[in-house]
C-alpha cells in the first residue's frame, strides 16, 4: 500500500476552499453570541425536556442524549448549568470525556419549537449533597452533578427542525420566548425580536433548501 497516497480530489483541505463554497454569514449571525445564559434563555431552558450534549476526551468525540421533565437542566446562575446524570447504561462516556477534557457543547430543543439553543462551556463532575437532593427525580439522587461554567450562548435558526419535521403538527409551550426573544437578548437589542419573529422567521420556513 502507498504509504503517501494522493488526496482525495474533491476533498476540502483548507479554510479558504470551504469559505469559497459559502456566502459570507451576515453580521448579525456573527453578533449573536452570548457569554450568559439571560431571562429568554432562561425560559428556553426552562422548557426544554431534551438536550445533545457533546463531549471530546481520550477515546475521541461523543454525543448523548439528555432528557428528563422541562427544566430539568438547572440554571444555579447566569453563568452556570447543573445538569444530573440519570439512569443509563453506565457507559459513563461523557462524564469520562469530561475528566479528560472539560470542554462541553449542549443542544437543547424545545417541542414546537424549530430553534434551537446552542451552549459551550467548561465542565466539572460534583457529588455535591445539596445539589444531588435538589436535582432529585422520584425520591432518586443523581450519582453525579456536571457543572457547566458557560462561556458562549446562542440561538440556532429553525432551518434543520423544520426540514425534518421534527414537531409537525406541535405547538410550543407557552411559557418558551420566541426565536426573535431569544436573538434580540443575545444581541442586546441590535436585532429586534418582532424583525425575526415576523420577516426572518417565515423566511427561514419558505427558504429551506
Amino acid at each position: 500500500m502507498d504509504a503517501n497516497p494522493a488526496p482525495y480530489p474533491h476533498d476540502i483541505t483548507t479554510h479558504e476552499a470551504l469559505a469559497a463554497l459559502y456566502p459570507a454569514p451576515s453580521p448579525t449571525v456573527l453578533a449573536k453570541a452570548t457569554d450568559r445564559i439571560e431571562g429568554r434563555s432562561a425560559a428556553f431552558i426552562a422548557n426544554s425536556p431534551f438536550c445533545v450534549l457533546s463531549t471530546i476526551g481520550r477515546r475521541g468525540p461523543h454525543a448523548t442524549p439528555r432528557g428528563d421533565t422541562p427544566g430539568f437542566v438547572v440554571l444555579l446562575d447566569e453563568k452556570t448549568l447543573a445538569l444530573p446524570d440519570r439512569r443509563g447504561n453506565n457507559r459513563l462516556d461523557a462524564l469520562r470525556d469530561v475528566l479528560d477534557d472539560p470542554r462541553v457543547a449542549l443542544l437543547f430543543l424545545v417541542p414546537g419549537m424549530g430553534e434551537t439553543l446552542r451552549v459551550h462551556g467548561h465542565a466539572r463532575l460534583t457529588t455535591d449533597p445539596a445539589l444531588r437532593e435538589r436535582l432529585t427525580m422520584g425520591r432518586i439522587q443523581p450519582a453525579t452533578v456536571m457543572l457547566v461554567s458557560v462561556t458562549e450562548v446562542f440561538m440556532q435558526c429553525p432551518r434543520a427542525l423544520l426540514r425534518a419535521g421534527v414537531w409537525s403538527g406541535r405547538e410550543k409551550p407557552q411559557g418558551a420566548p420566541t426565536g426573535g426573544e431569544l436573538i434580540a437578548e443575545h444581541t442586546k437589542g441590535a436585532y429586534a425580536a418582532e424583525t425575526y419573529d415576523q420577516v426572518t422567521a417565515p423566511y427561514c420556513a419558505e427558504n429551506l433548501y
